[in-house]
């Protein structure tokens, strides 16, 4: 999280997080907020003990439409996509050829699509990946320009959301739906980064800073910086990419496994047809160094 030289990207939330006092540094490529005037310390307790609202618009939002797209999907990562069911959100990853990972990913079942969520810092990576492997079968793969992403984390994550769309009370951990919040279409998922109860909101950038302000008008939430994601998450033991994981670290030795269903390991229905399969499967029976 430190300044970067080249000229960094914003998010549509920009302004917002100016206005609100943000200290702001360059990541990924982008001009994020890492802390506000509560501070870090303040902002992961608060998390912890009422709701928060992190930008993670910088992350990749990705569509990948067309026929049999999930069993497509899976010649890139060892999960089981084809099992997942609709309104159903997976984590995953994609390996390369010596079995090491390119990147960490959610994938959402939304029936007549995928909806894919990338890391930043790999996001164009990932969609060339995706289009030389996927494009040749007929399937489009549409990186999202018109959507910014927030995160609502914390215990009191669902009764504020529930304010503005009683519905999500009805949502399971990792269930994705289409949601009227705040006078916007949003893509709804009940997931996050912080190990907390919480959502992940898809919203058009049109619609993006009225719902924000919306749910920053609530006195149960702060908005929280890059500083406090990185602490709650350590805390809670989820991986981050470029730090925990790299293209030489393998799912076994990132301690990953159980992210790979069992039809997608050795004697499974769809074992293996990713790359690196032949690594991974040799540490999954015989363990890693």
């Amino acid at each position: 999280m430190t300044d970067e030289p080249t000229e960094l990207k914003t998010t549509v939330l920009n302004e917002l997080h100016h206005a609100r006092g943000a200290k702001m540094v360059g990541f990924a490529g982008y001009e994020m907020p890492v802390q506000y005037k509560l501070g870090v310390l303040k902002e992961h307790l608060h998390i912890r003990g009422r709701a928060g609202l992190f930008d993670v618009s910088h992350m990749g939002q990705v569509i990948l439409r067309g026929p049999k797209v999930a069993e497509a999907l899976e010649r890139l990562v060892p999960v089981d996509v084809a099992g997942l069911a609709e309104g159903r959100q997976r984590y995953g990853f994609f390996t390369n050829d010596a079995g090491g990972i390119e990147d960490d990913l959610m994938i959402a079942n939304r029936g007549d699509h995928l909806f894919v969520v990338v890391n930043a810092a790999c996001k164009e990576a990932d969609v060339a990946r995706m289009r030389a492997a996927l494009e040749p079968d007929g399937i489009t793969v549409k990186l999202l320009e018109n959507r910014a992403l927030v995160a609502l984390q914390g215990p009191e994550a669902e009764d504020v959301l529930a304010e503005h769309c009683p519905a999500v009370r009805d949502m399971r951990f990792m269930d994705v739906e289409t949601l009227p919040i705040a006078g916007a279409e949003c893509w709804v998922s009940r997931s996050g980064y912080t190990g907390e109860d919480g959502f992940e909101i898809s919203v058009p950038n049109v619609a993006a800073v009225d719902l924000v302000k919306s749910l920053l008008a609530d006195a149960r939430v702060e908005p929280i910086g890059l500083g406090a994601r990185d602490s709650l998450r350590l805390e809670a033991g989820l991986c981050l990419y470029g730090q925990d994981l790299d293209p030489e670290t393998s799912p076994v030795e990132a301690g990953l496994t159980w992210a790979i269903q069992k039809v997608r390991r050795a004697g499974g229905a769809r074992a293996g047809g990713y790359p690196g399969a032949e690594r991974v499967q040799r540490e999954m029976a015989e363990g890693a160094a």
